[in-house]
């Protein structure tokens, strides 16, 4: 078991040592502790919920599948945090299992803003004053490339760890903006790699992926999470537009004043790069 503040095992703790949930997942947090967020459906096919646990004085982070999507991520993720382990990922530390089948995972809590913000509809704008992006670009750009180091340092225990990124975007960004501290979070569809790709795309944000993930037949490797870490950037830390790759070229660079045409990028353009070196 894994051991608890005070020498405790996570057998005696009401959310560590729970093992099965037989009803609905809400009811049985809330009898846990208290809910104090929820998050609903996500694209993930995930609902999840903060909760406090008074008695104790902490908060826990708790993601459950409710389509088969999100019980195959979760499951990617499980395997992923048991290889991986970095102080900037937020880990899961327990697995419940749910009537459905369904797993549900256990995640410290941290203080923070997600960096992505969603587009007022029509808008395009995920930057706008107020958001959360905003306002950390608007930070002093020490305290922004501290972050983002933190983020590459990290993806340096992904690497050592014979992982790939897949689906990065701002969206896995978590920002305390009171401890400035950066997490990342939500890296459900990291996998071992290399790897060929066996579908039309990978899953994620055309704004951040590499040409190669629009391609079936593809190899997926540490020059993918390269690209995706040049593209998370500019995104995050520089400019307040960003670009949008799609297959065979991108709609225009990382510069809010560029107006000119599209530049094409051929598919797999990224295998001309070279190694991760020169590509970075």
């Amino acid at each position: 078991m894994e051991k608890l503040g005070g020498g405790q095992s996570a057998g005696s703790h009401p959310l560590l040592g729970l093992e099965r949930i037989d009803g609905p997942v809400a009811e049985c947090l809330a009898r846990i502790g208290e809910v104090f967020r929820v998050f609903e459906k996500q694209d993930s096919g995930c609902v999840a919920y903060g909760v406090r646990l008074p008695d104790r004085d902490e908060r826990w982070f708790v993601k459950t599948a409710v389509e088969g999507v999100g019980a195959r991520s979760l499951e990617r993720a499980w395997a992923f945090h048991r290889a991986v382990r970095h102080p900037v990922i937020v880990p899961q530390v327990h697995r419940i299992a749910v009537r459905d089948g369904r797993p549900a995972v256990v995640m410290p809590w941290r203080d923070g803003e997600v960096l992505y913000h969603p587009a007022e509809r029509g808008s395009g704008d995920r930057t706008g004053p107020g958001s959360p992006m905003a306002r950390f670009r608007a930070l002093p750009l020490a305290r922004v490339e501290a972050a983002f180091a933190r983020v590459l340092d990290a993806h340096l225990a992904v690497e050592a760890a014979g992982h790939v990124a897949v689906d990065l975007y701002d969206g896995a960004l978590l920002y305390d903006f009171a401890a400035h501290e950066m997490y990342l979070v939500d890296l459900d569809e990291y996998r071992p790699g290399p790897f060929v790709l066996d579908a039309e795309r990978l899953p994620g944000s055309t704004r951040f992926m590499a040409p190669e993930e629009f391609e079936r037949g593809s190899t997926i490797d540490l020059r993918t999470t390269v690209h995706v870490l040049g593209r998370t950037a500019p995104h995050g830390c520089c400019w307040t537009r960003g670009t949008r790759s799609v297959p065979g070229g991108v709609l225009r660079p990382n510069w809010p004043y560029w107006s000119g045409p599209r530049i094409p990028i051929p598919v797999n353009a990224s295998r001309a790069y070279g190694s991760s070196r020169t590509r970075g």
